[in-house]
């Protein structure tokens, strides 16, 4: 009876200075984003009732029967004039599963709803579902569209590590009860970081793909491409074309992804992509951005070389070491909220501005490609500070 208590007791306690915290920007910054000193969700966020059975007779010593073992890679979008994130929940026996989790400033506070998301079946079952992107279409719904992977049924009986991975699409008005529509259907191989394009393209559904060869290596495929349909209930992309490719020796040499769905500016779309490349400590993922045309989002007229965030300090420590990623931002007015995780283990927020951004995105030297050209904007740069006075 008294350890039950204790611990119950303890755990609660803990639980609320944790969804209290309060976070705390990390000054100066480097002018682009503002970084914050707590992750605004990890496992810890879960509620106790999602994970403790409260019941003495069935649990005297107050043990955790369901683990979690990581919140990540979430969606994003404010709603009903809270800052809502449907996040992955990595569970200790390795499914993953989404749930919402609510703030009121977007920053700290994050609060999961009263229970997870039972997502609707299909007819060939989901092994596992993760990471996914979230969009108010101009259609009315609001559109999940995430990741569905299920075990290659051409693997040998011996190989239990061969999947498939393929979008999935649910759609909702409430963030709790969701439609469940058919996989969207490609000529690809396999389908990861799918995204709708917030608006109808002459009439039709846009979607960025990411075409791939195998479930981990994008092979002859990779690249952010763009493909086009007419019915989302029966998705189906004839053709891919691929807008933003891999280019050897850079940020996104092996593989790269849209993020979430672009933010639609003055300037053009704004997008937020990942990029990975491969070194003798394994894959590192970064963030980098780009702009494509206001009128031809096949169109990219603007893309600053290098990373916009890579991961810092504890940030490189997880369970996937070295990496962040990103699925979901919201614009409120002129501010924007980035919502990235860390080593597939725990999800931040950077803030910002449009305008911060589109200078960012403007005036950033582009990729020369080589050594020298990087040189010489570096160069450039110290030649126009000369002209103020600085040396």
């Amino acid at each position: 009876m008294k350890l039950f208590e204790e611990r119950q007791t303890l755990l609660k306690k803990q639980y609320s200075e944790l969804l209290e915290q309060q976070n705390i920007k990390i000054e100066p910054g480097n002018g682009i984003y503002s970084r914050y000193k707590f992750p605004v969700l990890e496992a810890a966020h879960v509620p106790l009732n999602w994970r403790y059975d409260f019941d003495e007779r069935t649990n005297p010593y107050f043990m955790e029967r369901i683990g979690v073992n990581a919140v990540f890679n979430a969606g994003a979008i404010k709603f009903e004039n809270k800052y809502c994130l449907v996040a992955r929940i990595e569970g200790a026996d390795r499914k993953s599963f989404f749930a919402v989790a609510e703030s009121q400033n977007g920053i700290d506070g994050f609060r999961f709803w009263g229970e997870p998301i039972l997502l609707p079946p299909v007819n060939e079952p989901d092994v596992n579902v993760y990471d996914m992107r979230l969009v108010q279409h101009e259609d009315g719904w609001i559109y999940g569209l995430f990741c569905t992977e299920r075990r290659d049924p051409a693997a040998s009986e011996g190989d239990q590590s061969a999947a498939i991975a393929q979008c999935g699409i649910a759609r909702t008005k409430d963030l709790k009860n969701w439609e469940r529509l058919p996989d969207l259907k490609t000529k690809s191989a396999q389908q990861r970081n799918v995204v709708l394009h917030p608006e109808f393209v002459n009439g039709k559904y846009a979607f960025y793909t990411r075409p791939q060869d195998s479930f981990i290596e994008a092979g002859k495929g990779g690249g952010i491409g763009i493909g086009y349909c007419d019915d989302i209930q029966h998705a189906e992309i004839e053709k891919e074309y691929i807008i933003d490719e891999k280019r050897y020796h850079t940020v996104y040499e092996s593989k790269n992804g849209q993020g979430p769905a672009p933010i639609k500016t003055e300037r053009g779309w704004l997008h937020l992509a990942h990029g990975v490349r491969n070194t003798a400590a394994g894959l590192r993922y970064v963030l980098y951005m780009f702009l494509t045309d206001l009128n031809d989002i096949t169109k990219v007229i603007r893309k600053p070389a290098g990373y916009f965030i890579a991961p810092e300090g504890e940030e490189r420590i997880g369970d996937v070491s070295n990496v962040v990623f990103a699925n979901g931002w919201i614009l409120d007015d002129n501010k924007v909220f980035v919502y990235y995780a860390s080593s597939d283990t725990r999800m931040h927020v950077a803030t910002s501005t449009i305008d911060q951004l589109l200078d960012y995105v403007l005036n950033t030297p582009e990729d020369g490609f080589k050594s020298e050209e990087s040189v010489k904007s570096i160069l450039e740069l110290i030649e126009r500070n000369k002209k103020q006075g600085y040396n």
